[in-house]
């Protein structure tokens, strides 16, 4: 379970778990020559009062349907040498979006290594 900052007491946790898109990632020769797997993970941390709808309807909610096509169209968009690059990407793709409060991204290349389960990088950042 995650512990949280006092700051983010009042907020929804919306994510989105091991998202598996294809990038042209690595600064490895081996690992230009053709795009690889690669598993996103985000949490988006929205106050509550930002994050309900008494309606029940997707408009008054951050809907995080941007976060695929997001995700999916910055992993296309050109060569990352590091996964550092690409995440810092996608937190400012995220911390763009109304009322997002703070933003966690991580990545892992599951693929690239025979010896272990993956590599990864994962970041937090608070919004302005």
């Amino acid at each position: 379970m995650m512990l949280l900052d006092p700051r983010l007491t009042d907020c929804r946790r919306i994510f989105l778990q091991d998202f598996a898109v294809s990038a042209s990632i690595g600064f490895h020769d081996f690992e230009k020559k053709t795009a690889q797997r690669i598993l996103i993970s985000v949490d988006l941390f929205v106050p509550i009062s930002a994050s309900t709808s008494s309606n029940d309807q997707v408009d008054d909610v951050l809907d995080y349907d941007f976060l695929r096509h997001g995700i999916e169209s910055l992993a296309q968009s050109r060569h990352f040498n590091l996964q550092e690059t690409l995440i810092d990407q996608i937190c400012a793709l995220c911390l763009g979006q109304p009322g997002v409060r703070a933003v966690r991204v991580e990545s892992q290349k599951p693929d690239v290594y025979p010896d272990c389960k993956t590599v990864g990088v994962e970041v937090f950042r608070w919004g302005a």
